[in-house]
């Protein structure tokens, strides 16, 4: 089936992980824990790690256990200065804009915060919409759920006309349960859980063509 829509993943998808942007949220996360829940700061890296993996995302976990706010928790996070991490990608903006596919941003961060990263490399106006940790609560990727409000937000029938593209290879195999395709990004190691990975998603435009050579 012919792919018509593009669901792309925002941190370390739509820019690299080299940027170091990720690392300084994740060094928030840790503040937030130490700061807002006075939580023992030796704790926090172990307890951090297990949060993500067993609920997807720390904050859904810290919502779980401890009931934070999350809008709180997004705000703090979030609260980088994004423009000294990331600078405008001609290449990528041309390269999204010359594809014919819907183009979605999906994210288990919040809007405000996909707003400063589409800015700073200047891809505003390329994205349809951009769906948000706050619009499919109290899910995050890579839960089902997640993707069933995705796909009925954006009125998708048959899964199977999406590619999904993350740098998550948890939130690739979620989607590829659902029947969509999947690209790794920032990594060319074949897995068993995405059809094709790339070191950058400016190579997107090769696999929709293999992809569509595939179904010839």
């Amino acid at each position: 089936m012919p792919i018509s829509t593009l669901l792309i993943d925002l941190d370390d998808t739509v820019y690299p992980f080299s940027s170091g942007l990720w690392g300084v949220i994740k060094k928030r996360i840790d503040l937030y824990m130490l700061e807002r829940m006075h939580l023992p700061a030796d704790d926090i890296p172990q307890l951090r790690t297990s949060l993500f993996t067993q609920y997807g995302t720390t904050m859904r976990g810290l919502q779980t256990l401890y009931h934070v706010d999350e809008r709180d928790y997004l705000a703090f996070v979030h609260d980088v200065p994004v423009g000294n991490y990331l600078t405008p990608d001609p290449a990528l903006r041309a390269m999204l804009e010359a594809l014919p596919q819907r183009k979605v941003i999906f994210t288990n961060a919040d809007r405000g915060h996909a707003a400063r990263v589409l800015h700073a490399l200047d891809l505003e106006g390329v994205f349809e919409q951009v769906i948000d940790i706050l619009d499919i609560s109290p899910y995050c990727k890579p839960m089902q759920e997640a993707f069933d409000i995705v796909l009925k937000r954006l009125k998708i029938d048959d899964p199977r006309s999406v590619l999904m593209a993350d740098d998550g290879v948890r939130n690739l195999a979620a989607a590829r349960n659902q029947g969509m395709a999947t690209v790794r990004v920032g990594s060319e190691e074949p897995g068993a859980d995405y059809d094709a990975a790339i070191m950058s998603l400016v190579k997107l435009p090769a696999v929709l063509d293999c992809l569509e050579k595939s179904e010839v």
